[in-house]
């Protein structure tokens, strides 16, 4: 064991550029390429949002959607993401990273009020740790960047979102709803990841523990089985996944991921019982998502589609543990959807640019659709207020690169028995390098 993991050391490395915490293509060039002033790199971004809401909060809005029609609205104050990070270059293609990431400005627990358990308070712990330790990986680059060897806690690359989540790479307050409902986003798992660049392509494959089915649930399908609420990571099961990048015409990425493994049993409260000894629960997405960004036009968009094996059996199983599990005990979906489409214009690029410097002011649009519940198995109820449309509009002010100030108006449009969800959000981030 120990030869192992001396050999799983020594093929470790970070790339060399960190201006990023989910590396982009950009990056991995720079990380691979451009020769640094410092071997220190630091970093971060962070977001403080205001919305106001103008539905109902109440835990039973659809339950008994008709009675809280006309509540009143309420606001909030938040800060989704507070994130520092740091990287190192040790000369000779060595180099590391860490991310710590304070998510809502707290620790990963809080109490929520819980549709599903009769309006109960109720303490959730997403993640074991007072502080969320996003990163943290040692890198080896090889030939010129063309291959780098990656091990340690990584982003895990599949779908838009997970590799492009920093606060200027969306134009929305919070990021894109969809894939952050039937997904883990961010996605970080402790793993193995062989990435590089050729020509006009990125490519990177990853070896990962697999998701723990014991969390999936409703209404955010498999979101929550990457957490663990013990200090370390079950892998009783294993999973791989994907991520190609082509950037062949100016301007424009286009991309495709995917991601496959079993989560059945992935747990420490595995049974033994053997009518569940031929479940597997395999989970399996596939994505696509793209980025146009030339001639004052930003245009993003994503697809995705996951498929949960065995889902009518692991309802069963979820539904009968004990009161105290960390399982939310609720139905799971055999197939989750997610797409999504924004486009912005900077209308500042009509103006005198002289004056206006590098300032950018974008006029957007975004229209997303998604299902956490898209298909369900016989006897798995379909909870039909989890897919919805949403819509946005509003701008994105930038003074500076490093700085975007965001005002949004959204409005949810879900099924006829249910009531829309309209609200309107305002908020600032940052995102950039503090020392390069």
């Amino acid at each position: 064991m120990k030869k192992f993991i001396l050999l799983l050391l020594g093929c470790a490395a970070l790339s060399t550029n960190l201006t990023s915490a989910q590396e982009t293509s950009v990056t991995d060039k720079n990380e691979a390429k451009k020769e640094k002033t410092s071997k220190l790199s630091i970093g971060g971004y962070g977001e403080a949002v205001y919305t106001r809401n103008f539905f109902s909060d109440k835990y039973l809005r659809y339950t008994d959607a008709e009675t809280y029609k006309n509540d009143k609205s309420h606001g909030r104050f938040d800060l989704p993401h507070v994130v520092l990070w740091l990287g190192y270059d040790f000369g000779n293609g060595w180099s590391m990273g860490t991310e710590i990431e304070f998510e809502h400005g707290g620790t990963e627990s809080a109490v929520e009020i819980e549709e599903e358990e009769g309006g109960e308070y109720e303490s959730e712990v997403e993640r074991g740790g007072e502080v969320a330790l996003e990163q943290f990986w040692i890198n080896k680059a090889l030939w010129g960047g063309k291959m780098n060897i990656k091990v340690g806690h990584i982003i895990v690359p599949v779908g838009a979102t997970n590799m492009y989540h920093m606060p200027n790479e969306f134009f929305t307050n919070y990021r894109p709803e969809g894939e952050n409902t039937i997904m883990p986003c961010t996605w970080h798992e402790t793993g193995i990841s062989l990435w590089g660049n050729v020509g006009k392509w990125r490519y990177e494959v990853m070896f990962l523990p697999g998701l723990d089915s014991d969390r999936f649930g409703q209404k955010g399908w498999i979101h929550d089985g990457a957490g663990s609420p013990y200090e370390f990571k079950i892998a009783n099961a294993y999973a791989g996944a994907f991520r190609i990048d082509n950037f062949s015409i100016k301007g424009l990425r286009l991309s495709v991921s995917g991601y496959a493994g079993n989560s059945f049993k992935n747990t420490l409260s595995a049974t033994d019982n053997e009518k569940y000894k031929d479940v597997k629960g395999t989970v399996l997405i596939g994505a696509f998502d793209f980025c146009y960004n030339a001639h004052n036009w930003i245009a993003r968009g994503n697809f995705d589609y996951g498929h949960l094996s065995d889902s009518e059996m692991i309802t069963k199983y979820n539904m009968s543990m004990r009161k105290d599990s960390p399982s939310p005990k609720q139905a799971v979906a055999s197939d989750a959807i997610a797409a999504g489409i924004e486009a912005g214009y900077d209308i500042f690029s009509l103006l005198n640019k002289k004056k206006l410097e590098n300032q950018r002011f974008y006029l957007f649009g975004r229209y997303e659709y998604y299902d956490s519940m898209y298909k369900t198995e016989n006897s798995v109820q379909d909870y039909k207020w989890c897919g919805r449309q949403r819509i946005a509009v509003g701008v994105n002010y930038c003074p500076i690169k490093d700085i975007v100030v965001k005002g949004e108006y959204s409005i949810g449009l879900l099924d006829s028995r249910y009531n829309n969800e309209p609200s309107i959000s305002l908020g600032i981030a940052y995102a950039g390098l503090f020392k390069n």
